[in-house]
This record gives C-alpha cells, sequence and structure tokens, in this order.
C-alpha cells in the first residue's frame, strides 16, 4: 500500500514538472536502514534465535551464494542468445544477480509481522533477511572489483581473497556489534542518578557500532544487530522502568518511520523517465529468482532436517520459498553501479525494480492467502505460567545434563548452560548493577506477584481483620484465599457482619531486619510454601508467599 501511494505520488510530482531525486544509496543505508535493523536486534527473542542458528546460517551463506550464482549464470546464458539486446559478461551478470539475490530484512519485517506464523517458521526467514546481509556485500564487491579488472587479468589468489573477506566481513562486523552492547550496558550501570539520559545510550552506541563497522568497511547490519542482542538483557536491568518504556517505543517509533519512508520513497523514486525496460530481462530474472530460491529451499531443508528436532515440512518450505521478498536493499545497491563499467546499468535498474515490485505485491500481498489455506501454524500469544515457566527450566537442565552425559560437543541446552553459569558469575556483576544479581528469576516473579496482590488491595479500598504484630505475607495469604469480595452476612438480617476491621495503610510498613536476613527468609519460606504445595491460584500461576519479618504499625 505505500509504494503504491509513493508511486501516485511520484506521478504527480512527476506530471507537475517537479524534479524528485531518487532514493540515494548514501541516505538509504547511513539513516533509513538503522533504525529498522535496530529494533529487529533489541527486540530478537534471543533463544529462539540461538536454537535456530545454524539453519538460519545455512538459509543466510548457502542458499544467498546458490541464488546468486545460479540467477547469475542461468541470466549470462540466455544473453548469449543475443535476447538481451547486450552483450553482458558473466562477471556483470553475476553482480546483479548478487543484488537480486538477497531476501530484503525490510519487507519481510512488514510482511511477516502481519500474517503471524508461527515463531520458528519466522525466525528462520526474518534471520535470514538479516544475516545474508555480509554474503551480498562481499559477493557485490567481490564481482565489481572482479569486472574493474577484467576477466583476463583475474588470478587465483583473488578468489581466495574473496573468501576470506566474506569471513572478514561478517566476523568483523559480529565482534563490533557485541563489543559496543557490552559497552552500552556497562555505561548504562552509572545513568541511575540521572535518569533523563538512560534512554540516550542503547540509540547513540548502537548507531555508532553501525557507523564504526561501515567506515572500515564491514557489515553494518550484522554489528547493530549483535550490539542490541548483548545490550538488551543487561540494560534493562540497570535503567529505570520509565526509561526502559522509552526506549520500546522510541525504537519502535523510529522502526515503523523508517519503514514507511522507505517504502513511499522507493514508490516515489521509481517514476521517472531513464528507465530502460527489457521484457525478457524482466521475466526470466523473476523467473529464475523464484524457481532457484524454491530449489534452495527445498535441498537445504532436506539436509538440515536430518539433525533438527523440529523438522521442516513442505508447507514451511513452501512459505519460505515464497516468503523470499526483495526490497529496498537490492535497489540501493544497483543505484551504485557504475554505468561507465557496466553500460547495462539502466535496464539493471529497472529490472531490479520490477523483481522488488513483484515479491512485494505478488507474493507479498498473497502469502497470508496461502497461510490460512494451507493451515500454517500461527504465532501463540499465550504468557508461561509460573508453573510452566519452573518445569521449563527444569527440563533444561536435564537436557543439559543428558547432552553432558552423551558427549554432544555443540549441543544446544548444554552450551546455554554453560553461557548462564558464565553469565551469572562473571558477566552480569561486571554488567550490571549488584542489587539486581543478588535476586533470581523466581524472587523477581515472587516479588511481582506480591505486588499485585498489594495493588488489588489498594484500589479495592478493602478492609482486613488483622491481630497486631501479624506479617505481611500472612495478610496477602488471608486475602488470597478469602478473595475479600465476599464478606459473610448476618444469615439473619442479611447485613454484613461488621467485625473489627483495620484499613491497611502501606505507608505505614516499615523494614527492620538485613538483607541476609530477609534473603534467608525468602529461600526458606519459597521453598517451604511455594514448590511443594498445590497451586490455588490458577490466574498468576503459583501460590507464592513470602514471610518476611515485617512489622505493620498501626496508628
Amino acid at each position: 500500500m505505500l509504494l503504491l501511494v509513493g508511486v501516485a505520488l511520484g506521478l504527480v510530482l512527476f506530471h507537475s514538472g517537479m524534479i524528485v531525486g531518487p532514493l540515494t544509496p548514501t541516505v538509504f543505508f547511513l539513516f533509513m536502514l538503522p533504525p529498522i535493523v535496530f529494533d529487529a536486534g533489541y527486540f530478537m527473542p534471543n533463544r529462539l534465535f540461538f536454537d535456530n542458528i545454524i539453519s538460519i546460517l545455512v538459509y543466510a551463506v548457502i542458499g544467498t551464494v546458490w541464488n546468486a550464482l545460479t540467477i547469475g549464470a542461468s541470466l549470462w546464458a540466455i544473453g548469449l542468445t543475443g535476447i538481451f539486446g547486450y552483450e553482458i559478461s558473466l562477471i556483470e551478470m553475476l553482480l546483479f544477480s548478487s543484488i537480486i539475490s538477497a531476501v530484503d530484512p525490510v519487507a519481510v519485517l512488514a510482511v511477516f509481522e502481519e500474517i503471524h506464523v508461527n515463531e520458528v517458521l519466522y525466525i528462520i526467514v526474518f534471520g535470514e533477511s538479516l544475516l545474508n546481509d555480509a554474503v551480498t556485500v562481499v559477493l557485490y564487491h567481490m564481482f565489481e572489483g572482479y569486472t574493474e579488472m577484467g576477466i583476463p587479468n583475474i588470478l587465483p589468489i583473488d578468489y581466495f581473497s574473496g573468501v576470506a573477506s566474506f569471513f572478514v566481513v561478517s566476523l568483523g562486523g559480529t565482534f563490533i556489534g557485541i563489543f559496543f552492547g557490552v559497552m552500552t550496558a556497562f555505561l548504562s550501570k552509572f545513568t541511575t542518578p540521572v535518569a533523563v539520559i538512560e534512554p540516550m545510550f542503547p540509540f547513540i552506541m548502537g548507531y555508532l557500532s553501525y557507523l564504526f563497522a561501515e567506515m572500515f568497511h564491514l557489515s553494518g547490519i550484522l554489528s547493530l544487530i549483535f550490539c542490541g542482542i548483548t545490550m538488551k538483557n543487561y540494560v534493562v536491568e540497570n535503567i529505570s522502568n520509565k526509561s526502559h518504556v522509552t526506549v520500546k517505543y522510541v525504537t519502535k517509533m523510529l522502526a515503523t518511520a523508517s519503514e514507511t519512508i522507505i517504502f513511499v520513497v522507493l514508490g516515489v523514486s521509481t517514476v521517472n523517465d531513464s528507465h530502460e525496460w527489457n521484457t525478457w530481462f524482466v521475466l526470466f530474472s523473476i523467473l529464475f529468482c523464484s524457481v532457484y530460491r524454491a530449489i534452495g529451499v527445498v535441498v537445504l531443508s532436506w539436509f538440515l532436517n536430518k539433525f533438527r528436532l523440529h523438522q521442516l515440512n513442505a508447507v514451511e518450505q513452501f512459505i519460505m520459498s515464497y516468503g523470499g521478498l526483495r526490497g529496498a536493499v537490492a535497489f540501493a545497491l544497483v543505484l551504485i553501479i557504475d554505468k561507465n563499467l557496466i553500460p547495462s546499468k539502466d535496464m539493471m535498474v529497472t529490472t531490479t525494480i520490477a523483481v522488488v515490485y513483484f515479491t512485494v505485491f505478488v507474493q507479498g500481498m498473497t502469502i497470508k492467502f496461502f497461510v490460512r489455506i494451507l493451515k500454517v501454524p500461527q504465532q501463540s500469544d499465550k504468557t508461561l505460567t509460573m508453573n510452566e515457566r519452573l518445569h521449563s527450566t527444569l527440563i533444561d537442565h536435564v537436557m543439559g545434563g543428558i547432552e553432558e552425559v552423551a558427549d554432544q560437543f555443540l549441543g544446544n541446552y548444554k552450551i546455554r548452560d554453560r553461557f548462564k553459569y558464565f553469565n551469572n558469575k562473571y558477566l552480569r556483576r561486571f554488567l550490571t548493577n549488584n542489587s539486581q544479581i543478588q535476586e533470581p528469576k523466581i524472587f523477581e516473579t515472587h516479588s511481582k506477584l506480591n505486588l499485585i496482590d498489594a495493588m488489588k488491595m489498594v484500589n479495592s479500598g478493602s478492609k482486613l481483620t488483622l491481630d497486631p504484630g501479624a506479617s505481611i505475607s500472612t495478610l496477602l495469604k488471608s486475602y488470597t484465599s478469602a478473595n475479600l469480595s465476599q464478606q459473610p452476612k448476618d444469615e439473619e438480617n442479611g447485613v454484613v457482619n461488621q467485625s473489627p476491621l483495620m484499613n491497611l495503610d502501606i505507608g505505614e510498613l516499615s523494614y527492620n531486619p538485613s538483607f541476609k536476613d530477609l534473603n534467608d527468609s525468602q529461600i526458606h519460606h519459597i521453598l517451604d510454601d511455594a514448590m511443594f504445595k498445590p497451586s490455588n491460584r490458577r490466574e498468576l500461576g503459583a501460590d507464592i508467599n513470602i514471610k518476611n519479618k515485617m512489622e505493620i504499625h498501626f496508628i
């Protein structure tokens, strides 16, 4: 829809005589793309992403190279017949195919967030679109360099340097992102006294990681993704809740605004008089993009299913093939081509626009129909209860032990357990505030449960019968079990029995115990009350009560 709005606006501007410049690669890569990538990295589901990282890398690296080589070679072979009207060399055709072979993260994010497919399918397609940036950049610059050198002057060492540059670009960008993510987490420890600057650091450091990687011709997208993945868990614990909400909504706002501007400007930029339409070149490009994408997905999925616990069935493979959308990244890259070096640049630009429009309009607008017809499992919005989270953690530890006994070197559960141990023992102590690393996750959940109970009591204005010296945990337990909404009535008169009641004033609570006493009491009563008693709180998932040494002073 945004593309159509841009095209309509472009037609109005074009026929009114106003000259509108195209979407320049500099503006796109430096200002429009980073907010979208940062949003994807900062809100990336880490566990789901790293559980499927091998599959994502296989599709992103091997799949992209397969598409680039097969599309380029096929177009070159068809071009030998003279049907395109240009004598395009194999290297020039491979340069063009490297541009249109990669899945675009902007288009995939816009479409797959709307159709709500299951988490595994979403993370594989979206992860592929993010991580294939390094492959696209390396292939583009490699074939561009080969074109400048000329095929007769290419030496065997040049091919090895192209392969080595892939590892330098991808790993270099990843390490830069992790470094800036760690620095952001460390700096956020000291921003508590000045809360107004807390939301600034994630944006500033994330953008610096992107610029730093691009400055050294590394993958800025990978740098920004891993910067967001690294920083988010530590930054959330260091900054205040208000700052966290600010970061969350500003990130979403910037990403949505950038996505809107990209599609509108892309539509406006396509309306000009410098196009060179070649029907056969457009048709064969679209055909080969679709066919080789499907072949690559099927072959790679067959190989990966031999090792995956969650098998990718035929329906999911079809959605992955059909969801290989191209977008603004391909359009921005094709504009960089030097026309003096490749005379057929205008034809390639027009063909790239046609491929983008076909994948976005035809595939993007019909994929929701196929998802519904083929009954693809949808994303679940269910929130895990406390009981489910505890059992999930237990299963993770059991599976980690099994993988350790079975001596699986790359077992997911074993690697996750070892990283959690290293993270809790070293990284969190260095990157988070001391007050945050003292409490395990179960204590955090318990605090939320007690806070919900207290807020319910305050909002309902209920009165409670209290004995002098009674603890707050006893009060909350009696409130939960009695529900406080059904007060006993006098059977004879039918009126509420007014027993001696007192108002609970939260402001009159005072904490007397030391931190050690409070922590010991928490551990004791969680083990005694929560873990060995049946749950009687369906809404909150568990009945966790901590009997702290607290005194209630009545005025």
